[in-house]
């Protein structure tokens, strides 16, 4: 770990500021504030953008470089469909997506250079052909570039809104209405920072949902996604009141079933063939641990 020290010389952003003295980009600089690791005369960054005055000390700590594994390795995954530009990937859960926070290895990313002949390198080494993420504890479809032609028109789709991704998912209690929209804004928790939350000044974030169906103290919901910002569904059902089954992170209420992991899952996606032009939807079924509570819940309302 490193300490750099800093002492402001012109009235200015904070991101603007340090991007110039240590030559990071204001995202990383964003990823350092969230993380805690930055200082205005001893007291935590509140934000990247805040302004900082003329004689401010500014520290950053910056972690040790760790060297994070791209090598393929011969992990089994359900490859849905597969051609020369795109594939699709029904992802288990408890498999992260790739490298980052802690994570060295044995993900989605290093399963895909073992199985696939090409990925797209638009995201660099560390996540090529990753076009969007689905989170480690979810399960379910993505879509992954095996070229830059098809990465750039996966991701204006997503940038559009014409690359449909719907899912399933139970949540605590009984919804009061069968359908809806969440339309609020989605920042970095201010009492942990590695928890999103709805706030005043993050990104928009919209989701629409419905009712599947009720099952007593549980409703069994489907969501699409309009914005793709990070834990969106989890935080937008905590929002209503009814965080999903088995979420360790935003469920506070104790999980009855023995899960591993939140009862989310990506069910359907519809996109544009990049060369084609044709249109495309894939769907996955639910995974067994998710049929075996829904089955369970039957019973019990019958």
């Amino acid at each position: 770990m490193e300490i750099l020290r800093f002492s402001v010389e012109t009235e200015q952003r904070l991101d603007v500021f340090l991007a110039e003295k240590t030559q990071k980009t204001r995202s990383a600089i964003k990823k350092l504030c969230d993380e805690g690791k930055v200082t205005i005369d001893g007291k935590t960054a509140k934000k990247a953008g805040e302004n900082v005055k003329v004689g401010s000390l500014i520290e950053v700590e910056i972690p040790d470089a760790v060297k994070l594994s791209t090598e393929a390795e011969n992990i089994p995954i359900d490859i849905v469909y597969q051609d020369q530009d795109i594939a699709v990937i029904n992802k288990p859960q408890g498999l992260t997506v790739h490298t980052g926070n802690g994570v060295h290895g044995s993900t989605l990313v290093n399963a895909l250079l073992y199985h696939l002949d090409s990925l797209s390198g638009i995201n660099g080494v560390l996540r090529p052909g990753i076009v969007h993420r689905i989170d480690k504890d979810t399960s379910g479809l993505l879509v992954v570039a095996k070229n830059d032609k098809a990465h750039l028109s996966l991701s204006e789709q997503i940038k559009d809104k014409t690359c449909a991704r719907i899912y399933v998912a139970l949540l605590e209690g009984v919804l009061k209405n069968d359908r809806g929209t969440i339309d609020t804004f989605i920042g970095r928790s201010t009492k942990n920072r590695t928890m999103m939350a709805v706030t005043n000044d993050g990104r928009q974030a919209i989701t629409h949902y419905e009712v599947i169906k009720r099952y007593g103290a549980y409703t069994l919901c489907r969501f699409k996604l309009q914005t793709g910002r990070t834990h969106q569904i989890r935080v937008h059902s905590k929002h209503l009141g009814h965080p999903i089954v088995g979420d360790p992170v935003y469920n506070t209420k104790v999980d009855k079933f023995g899960l591993k992991g939140q009862l989310l899952h990506a069910e359907r996606l519809e996109l544009t063939h990049p060369t084609t032009g044709e249109r495309m939807c894939f769907t996955a079924p639910m995974p067994d641990y998710f049929v075996s509570v829904i089955n369970l819940l039957e019973k019990k309302t019958k």
